[in-house]
């Protein structure tokens, strides 16, 4: 297998299992990161499951805290037990990620979560998917009855378990990704 089909599931790998290596907790600095990440805060557990070109599954499990909006915020995910191993920042003149490994920085927010996730995710968008709407800034399509949800930028949300806190968007591209969001009561 090649690295370049290997990457995206290392990546995946890389932040879930997070090993021994951590990131310390931090104040947020008094930019427009936190001021913005005052206006939102959704909290709980992402599951990601890509399938690559190669057919074989790969993805992990981890604790998100997303705060802020699309134009500035802050994404933290932390493993299982709880060991911070990314932080992302961004706002209208960067976009950032902090790992164990170091820190870097991106020219847009698909960019990031490509590095992050292993495939890229929409998220401007899932600020309102986390909501159970649909982002405002795309056409969308809801679902046929008696089916609860919607497809947007190419993604299916199924949301018809949104009041146990699970919401399930999947896209069907190559590679297939699902995101199963377990969202905390707040």
């Amino acid at each position: 297998m090649s690295l370049r089909r290997l990457a995206p599931a290392l990546a995946v790998a890389a932040l879930f299992l997070g090993g021994c290596a951590s990131l310390a907790p931090q104040q947020a600095p008094a930019s427009s990161v936190s001021s913005a990440a005052n206006a939102a805060r959704i909290t709980g557990r992402l599951s990601v499951q890509t399938t690559g070109i190669n057919g074989r599954p790969s993805g992990g499990n981890v604790s998100f805290d997303l705060s802020g909006g699309p134009a500035a915020g802050l994404l933290e995910l932390s493993t299982p037990l709880g060991s911070l191993v990314a932080r992302a920042r961004w706002d209208s003149k960067e976009v950032s990620l902090q790992t164990p490994e170091g820190e870097r920085r991106f020219d847009n927010l698909d960019a990031l979560t490509r590095e992050m996730l292993g495939e890229t995710v929409p998220l401007a968008a899932l600020f309102d998917w986390l909501r159970g709407q649909p982002w405002p800034q795309a056409a969308h399509e809801a679902l046929p009855a008696p089916q609860s949800g919607f497809e947007q930028l190419g993604w299916r949300l199924d949301l018809a378990r949104r009041a146990e806190g699970l919401i399930v968007a999947s896209r069907n591209a190559s590679p297939t990704v699902i995101l199963r969001a377990r969202l905390d009561a707040n």
